[in-house]
């Protein structure tokens, strides 16, 4: 079932730039998401269990459902296979890269893996912002990673002044194209971003947990996660197939995530499309309506610094408009070019097929 893949995110950026505190952050906040990690280049993973796992092929128990890996990069797909088996019942998985890896290379990997129990989940890459002109002279290649990027931190924001960060973040914004670009201190950043975090019973979403506070910065408060903007919609009406799929191929900078359910009506009346989208990567999921289910079109989209307005009036757009508006016999061809055919568990289109940025 589409519904049960498991979101892979590769967490990249040079030595220095954040990532295993970034990890660490998303860990200690688990709560009830069970995340498996794969640490590419074995780090400073804030757990006693991981001292024993210093060998690749290692795995352990982090206690509280996580389970991480060290691992080599050749060897990806084989602790794939690992971390994908249904009793681990694990909602996402981290790939820490090398602080030198190429993380297009890791992307391939992901996007070319034969485990249909997984999807890709977008590619992160951690900034040091008070490092990042002197990271870019040493590493001319930061450009080019920039780019491959769906979601940027600017890590280490309290350490710049407030027009040197600005400055960095602009720099960053023009180098990851249509990227979101986030400011976090000590990797601090909302979970939501990356993947649906398990609310456990009782949590309300969204408020500060005891581990906000145990796991305060350095500093002894406990700040806010990184914002981000969430724009949901539900409607009754049908969205026409080829309206929404001008939306999604100019959705706006920013745009990080999208999920939800569509209904194209009489495009295709016996099936409901699930839908995933990260950063320019696009699938949808047929899948036969539930039975006595209302017939509705659910969308949730996260970002940072969308104009939620305007992204309302666009989906609203993509209603269809009475009898008269009706897609024609070729209208979901757009639709289906996004599906995944065959054995090919990420589709057959370029954007399945290449790392972000190259399609």
């Amino acid at each position: 079932m589409s519904a049960q893949q498991i979101p892979v995110v590769v967490l990249a950026g040079f030595l220095g730039a954040g990532k295993t505190t970034l990890l660490n952050q998303l860990l200690r906040g688990a709560r009830g998401t069970r995340i498996g990690v794969m640490v590419n280049d074995f780090g400073d993973i804030g757990i006693d269990a991981m001292t024993v796992a210093g060998q690749v092929g290692s795995t352990v128990s982090l206690g509280n459902g996580c389970l991480c890996c060290a691992v080599d990069a050749s060897e990806l797909d084989e602790y794939l296979e690992v971390l994908t088996r249904p009793e681990l019942r694990l909602d996402v998985i981290v790939i820490e890269a090398s602080g030198l890896a190429e993380p297009q290379e890791l992307v391939r990997m992901v996007l070319a893996s034969e485990n249909r129990r997984v999807v890709y989940g977008g590619l992160v890459e951690v900034v040091d912002a008070a490092e990042f002109a002197a990271t870019r002279q040493r590493h001319p290649e930061t450009d080019r990673h920039l780019a491959l990027a769906d979601l940027v931190v600017v890590n280490k924001a309290d350490r710049v002044p407030e027009d040197e960060l600005r400055a960095v973040r602009e720099t960053v914004a023009g180098l990851a194209d249509r990227a979101a670009v986030i400011e976090a201190t000590h990797g601090r950043i909302d979970p939501e971003l990356l993947f649906d975090r398990v609310v456990p019973e009782g949590e309300i979403a969204g408020q500060m947990s005891i581990e906000d506070v145990l796991y305060a910065d350095e500093d002894g408060h406990a700040h806010p996660h990184a914002a981000y903007d969430t724009v949901s919609l539900a409607t009754a009406v049908p969205l026409h197939p080829r309206r929404l799929m001008a939306f999604l191929d100019s959705r706006p900078e920013g745009l990080y995530r999208l999920k939800g359910f569509v209904d194209f009506g009489a495009a295709d009346p016996d099936h409901r499309y699930l839908v995933h989208a990260v950063g320019r990567f696009l699938r949808f999921y047929p899948e036969p309506w539930p039975a006595g289910e209302e017939r509705l079109s659910q969308l949730v989209l996260i970002g940072t610094g969308v104009d939620a307005a305007a992204l309302r009036k666009e989906l609203a757009g993509c209603e269809v408009d009475g009898p008269g508006d009706a897609p024609d016999e070729h209208a979901m061809w757009g639709v289906l070019r996004y599906v995944p055919q065959g054995d090919d568990p990420q589709g057959d289109d370029p954007q399945g097929e290449e790392p972000p940025g190259e399609a």
